[in-house]
């Protein structure tokens, strides 16, 4: 039994990276680490060269080698810089200042270039930055800072090279099986129970929240937000899901364009069946909503249905990365179980009173099924000829520079919050770094570093991260205190650090406040494990980090605050207008669910509304007197969110309906409220457009028809007296 856990436990696990970006971790850190103590490298250069390592090997990056290359030299280019520029500026304070200065604008704009690279390459940069603004400055120091944490990140870097290699994936291979593991979690959550103990998709607090209410009493109290009931679980895996899609695709257009790499155009097409899979699945969880009361059995049909297509999923994961005959022989297996089920409860769901569109939903999937087993075959037909890996790089053709461009957002809008966020990041980090320099104390720069990591660009996600960050920094930096003062043999020093670094990167994308204590532990040990320990050392750093944390928290209040409820009015009228013109292509004539222009305009519907709820959920972390009409809010974005599944609902059908008068009656109600909430009046005459859309709806538009309706009700139950208009 206990071998068949761990086995089944090594499956699960060797699908995620977070194995190999923990082992990443500790060899990164723990190398530089053991060759400063063994007399290799100076202690200073130790620093550097084991943050640049650490932060190189904690990335990982989708897509074609020769973008993952690039990114990862720039990177490390990018901190060695900053380490250079720490020591150039040390001396004199107005120096120093304008050196902070830059760091802060650098990071907003790492931010703007992606938000998924572009944090941790700011939190990176400023650590040895500070580290070397804190230590002796001049020439030779910046030259040795340089050296040290650019030698840092080439040795991360290789270390990503070498792990290509062992894991028996590509890529590109892993960036379609996340999209599948994540179809697999939408499934998970269609498949929870429907009337949940809280109410519908309420967002669990964060575990540290309970915590910094009762450390920071009535003020924090005061700032806690309500949870809503906005954000479903089905609707944020379903958000989850299109951005895993849409990273794909980013990465799929990278390696190659159409028709120029056959395993490229393989894996381009599984990924585009699990996104008319994940269509499906949608229309499928609208449909059982809407349908009449289930009978008390439903449940006992259709959990064998949903968990099948749960573990079909995740077994379409494993075979498109493994090459396994034996993975594809499961996902065929599990194929004609699902095929099986689907009919055993279609023909259930045609029983039922007013359960034919259900049927039909049901229908869809089930013949959706079989194609499937070839896509993934095609994808697996040269599994014998790759036993070499290097075999398989050849596969994917392209540049770094063009990848680098569909990766990064070289010239995307800027999101107004971020040039508020690089002023107040830097006026608040320039009072730190004055703090560190007029007080001198030795480890000062735990103060500016800690508030680069707790401030974020609006308040919501500072007082979300702030809990998990500042006390999880304050339990780290007390247990590495209290381990460097027990003075332990050096072979269990190291070996404890070794195990911080490991579950560090093991947890950072899962758990991160628990990583969030580990990284704390090792990068102590890293700073202060050749210094002599005292009490009042680890004052200082504890003092430090808190005030750092509490600072960063009230700059976010008092500072240009960015609140969401300026930003997410004109973010859900992008939503409506996506939808209008998802019913404009879809229904003003004879239109099939696999157009290229409707597949478009739809992933446009799908990914505004995960924008809204995102909006949303910051806005709930808001202070309460700036949460104006969240209610409201949340219901609109609701509704607009089931319009676009009722909108592929009604595209299952056969054939889908066509209805020019009821798309134009759609297209004026939805247009009238996006131009209302985005700038702060409603037209008159927002009853006719109602009854213009639910006379000219046909019965396979009902649904929809009705959606539109309850978004005008709701609408006019907004007022804006009390909601300043944006830039008003």
């Amino acid at each position: 039994m206990i071998a068949l856990a761990i086995r089944g436990w090594w499956e699960r696990e060797r699908m995620r990276p977070d194995l190999s970006r923990g082992a990443r971790c500790m060899v990164s850190f723990m190398a530089p680490l053991l060759m400063s103590a063994y007399g290799h490298l100076p202690v200073i250069n130790m620093v550097f060269t084991a943050v640049a390592a650490q932060s190189l090997a904690n990335v990982d990056v989708r897509g074609p080698y020769a973008l993952r290359l690039a990114l990862l030299l720039a990177k490390t280019a990018i901190i060695a810089a900053a380490a250079a520029l720490g020591a150039l500026a040390g001396q004199p304070l107005g120096l120093a200042l304008a050196a902070t200065a830059i760091v802060a604008i650098g990071a907003g704009y790492w931010r703007h270039l992606s938000t998924e690279y572009g944090p941790s390459l700011a939190v990176a940069s400023g650590l040895v930055f500070y580290i070397a603004l804190a230590y002796h400055s001049g020439l030779k120091p910046a030259e040795n800072h340089f050296i040290a944490a650019f030698a840092g990140g080439c040795w991360g870097t290789l270390l990503q090279i070498v792990f290509w290699p062992i894991r028996p994936q590509h890529p590109l291979r892993v960036a379609v099986s996340d999209a599948w593991l994540a179809t697999g979690d939408l499934l998970a959550a269609i498949a929870r129970p429907t009337a949940p103990a809280a109410p519908a998709g309420t967002p669990a607090p964060s575990p540290p929240a309970p915590l910094l209410e009762s450390w920071m009493g009535a003020a924090a109290s005061a700032m806690a937000a309500p949870q809503t009931a906005a954000l479903s679980a089905v609707g944020t895996a379903e958000a989850a899901l299109r951005q895993c899609l849409d990273r794909c695709y980013t990465a799929l257009d990278g390696a190659a364009p159409a028709g120029k790499s056959p395993v490229v155009d393989r894996l381009r097409e599984l990924n585009r069946w699990n996104a008319r899979f994940g269509l499906r699945l949608s229309a499928y969880y609208s449909a059982r909503g809407g349908a009449a009361p289930l009978p008390a059995d439903w449940a006992e049909y259709e959990a064998p249905f949903l968990s099948v297509l749960q573990n079909l999923a995740r077994s379409v994961a494993v075979a498109v990365v493994s090459h396994s005959p034996a993975h594809l022989a499961t996902v065929n297996v599990r194929l004609r179980r699902a095929t099986h089920l689907a009919r055993v409860l279609r023909e259930r769901a045609e029983a039922l009173p007013g359960g034919k569109p259900l049927a039909e939903a049901i229908g869809e999937i089930e013949r959706h099924l079989p194609d499937v087993a070839e896509s993934v075959a095609a994808t697996s037909d040269r599994a014998g000829e790759r036993a070499a890996f290097s075999l398989e790089l050849t596969d994917v053709p392209g540049t770094a520079l063009r990848s680098l461009a569909l990766a990064l957002n070289l010239h995307g809008p800027w999101d107004r919050g971020l040039p508020r966020f690089m002023a107040r990041i830097g006026v608040l980090t320039m009072c730190g770094v004055a703090a560190m320099k007029l007080t001198r104390l030795p480890h000062g720069y735990w103060l500016p570093f800690t508030m680069i990591l707790v401030l974020q660009p609006d308040y919501g996600s500072t007082r979300q991260k702030a809990a998990q960050r500042l006390l999880g920094t304050l339990a780290g930096s007390a247990a590495a205190s209290i381990l460097l003062a027990l003075h332990p043999p050096w072979p269990a020093l190291m070996a404890a650090v070794a195990c911080c670094c490991f579950v560090f990167g093991y947890y950072l994308k899962r758990n991160y406040a628990l990583s969030v204590i580990f990284i704390t532990v090792f990068v102590v040990a890293l700073t202060d494990s050749f210094a002599p320990q005292t009490l009042r050392l680890a004052e200082e750093r504890l003092g430090c980090t808190l005030a750092g944390g509490l600072l960063a928290l009230a700059a976010a209040v008092l500072f240009w605050p960015v609140w969401e409820r300026d930003r997410v009015r004109p973010i859900l009228a992008r939503g409506l207008r996506a939808n209008a013109e998802l019913f404009r292509l879809s229904f003003s004539a004879p239109a099939h669910i696999e157009d290229p222009a409707i597949v478009r305009a739809r992933r446009r519907a799908e990914t505004a509304n995960a924008e809204v709820f995102a909006s949303l959920q910051r806005m709930a972390g808001d202070p309460r007197n700036r949460q104006d009409r969240l209610e409201t809010l949340a219901a609109v974005a609701n509704g607009n969110r089931r319009l676009t599944r009722a909108a592929a609902l009604a595209l299952m059908q056969q054939p889908p309906p066509a209805s020019p008068e009821f798309v134009a009656a759609a297209n004026a109600a939805l247009e009238a409220l996006a131009r209302g909430f985005a700038d702060g009046h409603f037209p008159a005459g927002l009853a006719g457009l109602r009854r213009d859309v639910a006379r000219a709806a046909p019965p396979p538009l009902g649904r929809a028809a009705a959606e539109i309706s309850a978004l005008v009700l709701e609408a006019g139950d907004f007022e804006f007296a009390s909601v300043p208009v944006a830039g008003g």
